[in-house]
């Protein structure tokens, strides 16, 4: 067979023969190489060479003009006069490569022998030749000094071209690849270090996306009864909550490529930048596919459209959302890309992105509960030096609402504050501590008050503990001080109810305990202070609510003005300046009703008011157990305790259940025994 390979077109490895490429590097070195070709030629076109002897005779003769000595080089440059220049170059030079003063050069033994050669011309021949001495340079410095900025240029535009097109220079933070998506990728060879175990709680958020990571190592399972891989899951929920903890336990536990970015990271102040960043994004995806994308607070790009004032029709934003929408259910094909992507507004998203075939599924990750609380507290401390006063059922319930991340800087806070007492384990004492500094704020000792400040701020946080231990809905009191702690002079903690509902007789209770404070300084000490700011605050949000949001009112029951869809009925109220009127009158009656009530429940027990705010006088801080001691044991069981024990119930009715089933498999014959 003919052999049609050509050095230009190597086999490759497959057998076909590859076409030949050119690269354009080649004319930069082809520019170089004609550069000094040209520099070595430039000498032979515009002089010429003479030896020694010629020179002399030609010197003696008073042909030269002008004679430049070069000392380093041991060279002579000298200028032809007109009338000699057919004598030293004949008769046919050409006038247009020479010009009108041709030089010629000659290569001297040494300075000094020219110069005696000269004197003695001089004197016998009576030459009128101009002779100057310079020390010279030599030929590399000469060519650095002609073409060394042209040089210079050459490189500098080979480092652009190369940055411009992706070469091994251009970085994440190039200008020229601005239009890249900035994903990092997690492969089977990444370092991972979280996985499912590390998540505790959230049961069913993470069946949810253990069910995306199972389709992705076993897609036959679900495709054989038709099902298809879902195209998106959108996490929401509140911040610290463990949203992109749980991305990461996916990028941790799937065998996929994980491509892992923010939102902000296609927000760029250049135009068309944001729709080549998803375009790259995807583009990697697909060529990586299977494999799962996640986007981190995918608000920042996926904003409702038309309902910013600001946001023109050529917005940058909203054309990277456009291109986003496009990616992900367009007429192309992403077939093997999952789409994961976690947000805490998810009110303000564009519907065009929540749509089924984007995001299939919206999992919503809430904030931990009673029970989950104990898992977490499980997990962060783990690597925790603790001793067995330390208790996870106990610590979960001093901390409800507290999220995943406020719970880790729980256990963190504990651990500074045990090392900066100088102790060997952590103590129960250092997270009532640390609980209290995140609650509360860190403790202001330093401050000054004087005894009439103490009082007036004992009286107050003691009608705040009265009413919250006399009042059965009120939330039960777990401490309380006068310590300044934050922008807070005194400060009392409570164990909220976990309610999954909540009466208009809870709410009415939680606004009277709250009132209690400054029903307690108008009752007792005859005038009122700006202590109650926050009270009242909390007091009127939550009063309005009662009318507006919950229908609680007399004269406007059954009626909400909240809009779910986030757009907050534009610049207009949804009521008329009459009903805005009526909204007030019932947000006044409403509190003046708890503050009425919160200061007869106070005359009844002024004793007990008395002794307990002389308790913090004196000792500053007093605990549920004090207060116990004053008012006696609370009547009303928390729904806490209850919820605990229903569990503890339910536990004991599955032990006795198991208890029973082994029995009876006890009781049953064996098969050697039925066989007998």
């Amino acid at each position: 067979m003919e052999n049609k390979n050509t050095p230009f077109s190597p086999p490759s490895k497959n057998g076909k023969q590859k076409m030949f490429r050119f690269n354009f590097y080649w004319m930069y070195g082809l520019i170089f190489l004609l550069l000094v070709a040209l520099y070595m030629s430039n000498d032979s076109v515009s002089s010429k060479e003479l030896g020694w002897t010629e020179f002399q005779k030609l010197a003696e003769e008073n042909t030269f003009e002008q004679m430049t000595v070069f000392n380093k080089r041991n060279v002579v440059e000298a200028t032809v006069r007109k009338d000699k220049i057919e004598q030293v170059f004949g008769s046919n030079y050409d006038y247009q490569k020479l010009g009108n003063s041709p030089k010629i050069y000659v290569t001297i033994p040494s300075a000094d022998k020219f110069s005696d050669f000269y004197d003695k011309a001089v004197s016998s021949n009576q030459i009128s030749t101009k002779v100057r001495f310079e020390e010279g340079d030599d030929t590399i410095w000469s060519f650095i000094v002609s073409f060394g900025p042209m040089i210079l240029l050459i490189l500098v535009w080979i480092f652009l071209m190369r940055r411009m097109s992706g070469g091994a220079g251009s970085g994440p933070g190039s200008v020229f690849s601005v239009g890249r998506a900035k994903a990092q990728l997690f492969d089977k060879e990444s370092d991972r270090k979280v996985t499912f175990k590390d998540v505790a709680g959230l049961a069913e958020a993470k069946q949810e996306v253990e069910e995306i990571v199972s389709f992705l190592k076993n897609p036959g399972k679900y495709t054989e009864l038709g099902g298809k891989i879902p195209k998106g899951a959108l996490l929401v929920g509140p911040p610290g909550t463990g949203k992109t903890l749980l991305a990461k336990a996916v990028a941790g536990e799937a065998d996929v490529p994980f491509f892992s970015l923010s939102g902000s990271d296609f927000v760029e102040m250049f135009v068309g930048v944001g729709a080549s960043r998803v375009r790259d994004l995807f583009r990697q995806a697909k060529e990586k596919a299977p494999c799962i994308v996640f986007i981190d607070e995918i608000d920042a790009v996926g904003r409702a459209r038309g309902k910013n004032a600001n946001m023109a029709s050529n917005d940058e934003r909203e054309n990277t959302l456009n291109q986003l929408l496009t990616e992900m259910d367009g007429f192309g094909s992403n077939s093997g890309v999952i789409i994961l992507a976690a947000t805490n507004r998810a009110d303000i998203l564009d519907k065009a992105l929540l749509r089924a075939g984007r995001f299939d599924r919206q999992i919503h990750v809430e904030l931990p509960d009673l029970n989950e609380r104990k898992e977490i507290f499980g997990v962060h401390l783990r690597p925790i030096k603790i001793d067995e006063s330390v208790d996870a059922e106990f610590l979960a319930r001093q901390t409800p609402g507290f999220s995943g991340a406020d719970i880790a800087n729980v256990c963190n806070e504990a651990a500074l504050i045990a090392a900066r007492k100088g102790k060997s384990f952590v103590q129960k004492e250092d997270f009532m501590n640390a609980v209290d500094r995140i609650v509360g704020g860190l403790e202001k000792r330093s401050c000054i008050m004087t005894e009439e400040e103490r009082k007036s701020i004992a009286t107050h946080e003691a009608g705040h503990a009265t009413l919250s231990w006399l009042l059965e809905h009120a939330n039960p009191l777990v401490k309380v001080t006068i310590v300044p702690r934050g922008k807070a002079l005194g400060a009392a903690w409570y164990l909220p109810e976990e309610r999954q509902i909540t009466t208009k007789e809870q709410l009415q209770d939680e606004m009277c305990a709250t009132l209690g404070g400054r029903a307690a300084e108008e009752l007792f000490l005859g005038k009122i202070s700006t202590g109650a700011a926050n009270d009242l605050e909390r007091v009127t949000k939550q009063a309005y609510a009662m009318v507006v949001y919950f229908g609680m009112s007399k004269r406007l029951p059954n009626l909400n003005y909240y809009d779910s869809t986030g757009q907050d009925w534009g610049f207009t109220k949804p009521y008329s300046e009459d009903t805005a009127k009526l909204i007030d009158s019932e947000v006044q009656q409403i509190i003046d009703e708890q503050y009425e009530r919160a200061k007869e429940i106070l005359s009844k027990h002024s004793d007990g008011h008395h002794q307990l705010a002389q308790v913090l006088l004196e000792r500053e801080v007093i605990y549920s157990e004090d207060v116990e001691h004053i008012f006696g044991k609370r009547q009303w069981i928390s729904r806490s305790q209850e919820i605990l024990q229903l569990q503890e119930k339910a536990n004991e009715k599955a032990a006795e259940e198991q208890a029973k089933a082994s029995d009876n498999n006890d009781k049953q014959p064996t098969a050697a025994t039925t066989e007998a």
